[in-house]
Order: C-alpha cells, then structure tokens, then sequence
C-alpha cells in the first residue's frame, strides 16, 4: 500500500515539474531538490529510486515563448544604417547609450564629415556615457564622443580620445565608398 501511494505521489509530483518547465531554472532546480528529498525519504527499492530522481532531473527545454522572447531581445539590438541606396545591418551593444539612442531611431541625420576617417553628428538630447581610450578604431565603429556626439567611422586607426561604444556594423564592405569624404546623410532605424 505504501508502495502504490509513494508511485502515486511521485506521478502527482512529477506531472508538477513538468507544469513547472516553463519557468525559470532556479525554480527547476528547487522542484528537483524536493523530489530528490522526498525520494530519498521513502523506502524503495534502489531500481525505483533511480527511476524517479532521473525523470524529475532532467532538464527541460525551453519553451517556445522563452524561445521568441531571445530571439526579440537579439534583433533589437540590431539596427540599419542607410547611406543613399546601400543600407548596412549593425549591432548595438548592450549598454545604456545604446539603448537611449535606440529609443530614439528612427534618426536620419546629416553627419558632417571629419579627418578623412569618420562621419560625426551632435545629437540634440545626451546620452549616458561610459568612455574610454579604445585600443583601436575599426572600420565600421559607432561610437558616441563626450555626451551628445554619434561618430561612425569608416576607416580603421588608433586613437588617444575617450569614446563610449555604440555598436558596429556588421559588414563593412563598402561603407567607405558610400560614407565618401564630404558631409552626408544617414539614417538610423529598427531593423
């Protein structure tokens, strides 16, 4: 009689785990500790035992609303850039000014240009910054210098000034030909 309430409360406990899967693993490891203690506590054979604790531990996948919430998270982090008739995909960061200035897209601006490596424009709200000296500019860098101005740069070199990392285009081919040398309009939008 022990025997059939012990299977009965493991089934009980198990069909609970799995209603369970959808939430987060800290929530799975406590559902597994509760149903290796509860296993633990009861008297039954070694073959039963091991039956039960590797059906409740084994993990669950991710459902598929966790599954499309990644993915949202990801491509919002990705955005395009237009210069003309190219358009370029572009990565932000995961950081405060990437995120103000995403909330701010779609932004078409005429950067002006600068040194015969970068476009530059001074926004008219700040964002939050975090600079530093990188150890080098690359092709295709977006960045913000000081609070307010967002430089893209279409050609690699080293630098002594402070930026704070904005994202960077993905592919560069042929940026530079269509940045060109004088001043330019570009826009910023969603992807």
């Amino acid at each position: 009689m022990k025997k059939l309430l012990f299977v009965i409360g493991a089934l009980v406990l198990t069909c609970s785990v799995s209603a369970c899967g959808r939430q987060k693993s800290e929530k799975q490891v406590s559902g597994s500790s509760s149903t290796e203690s509860i296993t633990s506590s009861q008297n039954t054979d070694e073959s039963n035992n091991n039956t039960e604790e590797t059906s409740a531990t084994q993990p669950i996948s991710e459902s598929a609303t966790e599954q499309t919430s990644i993915e949202e998270e990801n491509n919002s982090m990705n955005i395009e850039i237009v210069v003309g008739d190219q358009t370029f995909s572009a990565t932000l960061y995961d950081n405060e000014a990437a995120t103000a200035l995403r909330e701010q897209l779609p932004l078409t601006l005429n950067m002006s240009e600068l040194n015969g490596n970068e476009k530059y424009y001074y926004l008219s709200e700040t964002l939050p910054t975090n600079s530093s000296i990188p150890s080098g500019i690359k092709t295709g860098d977006l960045m913000l210098y000081g609070n307010n101005c967002l430089v893209l740069f279409y050609d690699s070199f080293s630098t002594s000034y402070s930026y704070t990392p904005i994202g960077y285009v993905d592919n560069t081919d042929g940026l530079a030909e269509v940045l060109g040398r004088g001043d330019v309009q570009v826009t910023f939008q969603m992807k």
